[in-house]
């Protein structure tokens, strides 16, 4: 897939946008904020963008308790993500569904799921949709390693694949399933070496190279727009936080963290690799940080002095048709 110099700088921004989304909402849930947990994907800013990148405004995605970076690689705006999270009523779903159940039917978006491979049958009855009322449109649903490991990950396939769905199942393996190493309990040693059991293609790609996931999953969504039925994509990644925040992490050092920063972080990569092409600029790099730190001080701002919703709206949006 060839990514011109200007969709390389977009796709750079939107990486630097959900980098700086995800320490903000850090921040600000250690000032307690921010009610609930919250689960960040700091690190895997190239398996959203590079995977959202190939999907149009009217195509299908399920994302999962790790979402806020999904959301705003597909469209989401920050000021109304920050107030959903702070639970103020110009959020998403009016502050009622929080950072793990975020939602945007106009975008395509179905939601985020607190329940871990919760994404898979909403996916498939999605894909459902599209093929009864003939449209080209294509459903991705993100599930981590751990969601690979439920029942509803083998049905969803299984049904996709017998009914030629037009859907793309997209593993961002971040290597722990909450606190257990996916080298422990993923049998078969991977997500996408599981598609030949469905008779679907399976490919693993490094996640931490935006382009790279562009490609991959650009070639399973148009495999799909075409009719040709679902794929099976799994980003190989990892997450610099801990499972939620405020997890102790005792199932990883510190200095694991530490090495894969260091060595693989997707947004340093993809800035070396834009400087030596010389899409980008020492100059053009400050005014794009510049711009996506207002943007975000702007969204916080936004969500902050939006309303708290009055008590009876709990008893709003029950019914879609009371």
């Amino acid at each position: 897939m060839r990514t011109t110099k200007t969709e390389k700088l977009r796709l750079f921004e939107k990486m630097l946008t959900i980098r700086a989304f995800e320490e903000k909402a850090a921040e600000l849930f250690g000032q307690n904020l921010i009610p609930g947990f919250i689960h960040l994907s700091i690190g895997e800013e190239a398996s959203a963008v590079g995977t959202c990148s190939v999907l149009r405004s009217d195509d299908y995605m399920a994302t999962t308790h790790r979402g806020h970076g999904h959301m705003l690689a597909k469209g989401a705006d920050p000021g109304r993500m920050f107030a959903e999270l702070f639970g103020r009523t110009t959020g998403y779903c009016k502050g009622k569904g929080g950072s793990m159940h975020i939602a945007d039917f106009s975008a395509g978006i179905l939601g985020a799921n607190g329940v871990v491979g919760g994404g898979f049958p909403i996916m498939v009855g999605a894909g459902l949709s599209i093929k009864l009322r003939g449209t080209d449109q294509v459903g991705v649903v993100l599930f981590g390693d751990g969601a690979a490991n439920r029942g509803t990950f083998h049905e969803a396939c299984n049904m996709a694949a017998i009914f030629n769905l037009p859907l793309v199942f997209v593993c961002e393996n971040n290597r722990f399933a909450s606190t257990t190493p996916a080298d422990f309990a993923l049998a078969g040693g991977s997500v996408s070496g599981r598609a030949a059991a469905y008779g679907i293609p399976g490919h693993s790609v490094d996640g931490n190279d935006v382009l790279a996931v562009r490609k991959v999953v650009g070639q399973a969504v148009a495999r799909a727009r075409k009719g040709q039925g679902p794929s099976i994509v799994e980003n190989q990644t990892y997450r610099y936080r801990g499972h939620f925040e405020g997890d102790p992490q005792k199932y990883r050092s510190e200095e694991e963290v530490k090495a894969s920063r260091r060595e693989n972080d997707p947004i340093e990569r993809f800035r070396e690799y834009l400087l030596r092409e010389k899409t980008l600029s020492a100059k053009r790099e400050k005014a794009l940080r510049e711009q996506v730190a207002a943007a975000i001080e702007k969204a916080v701002d936004f969500g902050l002095k939006s309303p708290e919703p009055h008590p009876a709206a709990a008893l709003e949006d029950l019914f879609v048709a009371p």
